[in-house]
């Protein structure tokens, strides 16, 4: 089986185009893992760039890389055409059995789409739902991502959905669906996360671009009642924030405040080995997003045996469910919320003992691969009949 897999090249968005080594969103890193312990299949990773860069041939003995050179005026603007011609045209000369899209964030969904070969579509966020959150302006990235997202998903030939929250929002529309979770990267399965040294300050963490539908300032806020109360321990913010934007600048102010105070820290962004370095020093988790298509994060956590706390948003309640250590509440309950928080730190901060080895036998990458080839195989029987 051949595979044309269409993935943003995170050197792209994030113009490091420096860099040798392509790199993606956690999830599709961690198919690619995935796929590759599965030698009897062939992947062709296909990424468009606005700027020519050095990439290797392969990522893996099994999986190719193409970096497809788009000039600027086809990329959004003009809806991705540039990207759609390049993508169509490299199509070609694979000659795959299918193109995958991976997220109809940016032009990998729509690009896939118009490949003129049998496609599918993975939804990763939930684009429409979360421009509907922010409420995106008109003629903003998210409002047009949006736009596109709602126009593609009906002229895919099956949309993969990371959770039932996932397959509700597209049902409607999407000419067929499946479902299969996200996978999460072999580093985080590897060297059994250990337990705090005893009488450290607790830590808890909160990990995600600073953002209002991610909710960091609610998080602070109910850290500051915490500690207000008496209790000991840290909040630390882990991921991007932009002081153009509002929500961003205020955030970066307010943390600026507990930073003084004692009892919270912004840790900016992390490598992979800092992340989990960052989690294998941590108590718990709190993620309390407004929208949420998975929660790869929460996954991530739990994998290393983090205490959780978390509004039933989206996907989170799927992986939550069955697991230890776990505590979920709706998006209007933060006294709960606070209330468990409390207990749980007086009681010692206990953490769980088996969510990381629930979590791998759900999302390790091996197992979400195998789970995409069981797609493939039933979305190409159906299109060749």
């Amino acid at each position: 089986m051949r595979i044309a897999i269409v993935a943003t090249d995170n050197r792209e968005e994030h113009r490091k185009y420096q860099l040798s080594d392509p790199y993606f969103h956690p999830a599709i890193e961690a198919l690619l893992q995935g796929f590759a312990e599965l030698p009897h299949v062939i992947i062709h990773v296909i990424s468009c760039a606005q700027q020519p860069m050095t990439s290797p041939e392969k990522l893996a003995d099994n999986i190719w890389f193409h970096s497809l050179l788009v000039p600027k005026i086809g990329w959004l603007r003009t809806f991705y055409q540039g990207c759609i011609r390049a993508v169509r045209q490299r199509a070609k000369e694979i000659q795959p059995d299918l193109v995958h899209g991976q997220g109809t964030e940016r032009d990998c969904a729509i690009s896939a789409v118009f490949s003129g070969f049998p496609n599918l579509v993975s939804i990763h966020g939930n684009v429409g739902r979360v421009a509907k959150s922010i409420s995106a302006p008109v003629g903003s990235f998210w409002w047009c991502a949006a736009i596109l997202e709602r126009f593609i998903l009906p002229r895919s030939d099956g949309v993969l959905c990371n959770s039932v929250y996932t397959e509700s929002v597209v049902r409607s529309y999407a000419r067929r669906t499946w479902g299969v979770a996200n996978a999460v990267r072999c580093e985080f399965f590897e060297n059994p996360p250990s337990l705090n040294p005893a009488g450290s300050k607790p830590i808890l963490l909160n990990i995600g671009v600073i953002s209002p539908y991610k909710r960091q300032l609610e998080v602070l806020e109910l850290a500051r009642k915490l500690h207000h109360d008496g209790h000991s321990f840290e909040l630390h913010f882990i991921g991007a924030a932009g002081s153009k934007a509002n929500y961003g600048a205020t955030f970066l102010n307010q943390i600026a405040i507990a930073e003084r105070d004692g009892f919270a820290r912004y840790l900016g962004t992390k490598s992979l080995p800092e992340l989990i370095d960052s989690l294998d020093t941590a108590a718990a988790l709190i993620h309390a997003p407004s929208e949420e298509a998975f929660g790869l994060v929460v996954a991530e956590a739990l994998a290393r045996n983090l205490k959780f706390f978390g509004t039933t948003v989206g996907g989170i309640p799927d992986i939550a469910r069955g697991v230890e250590g776990v505590e979920l509440f709706s998006l209007d309950d933060q006294s709960s919320l606070r209330v468990a928080a409390e207990n749980w730190l007086r009681k010692g901060c206990p953490r769980p003992l088996s969510a990381a080895r629930e979590m791998r036998t759900r999302y390790h990458p091996k197992i979400i691969a195998l789970r995409h080839l069981e797609i493939y195989r039933e979305f190409l029987g159906m299109f060749h009949h």
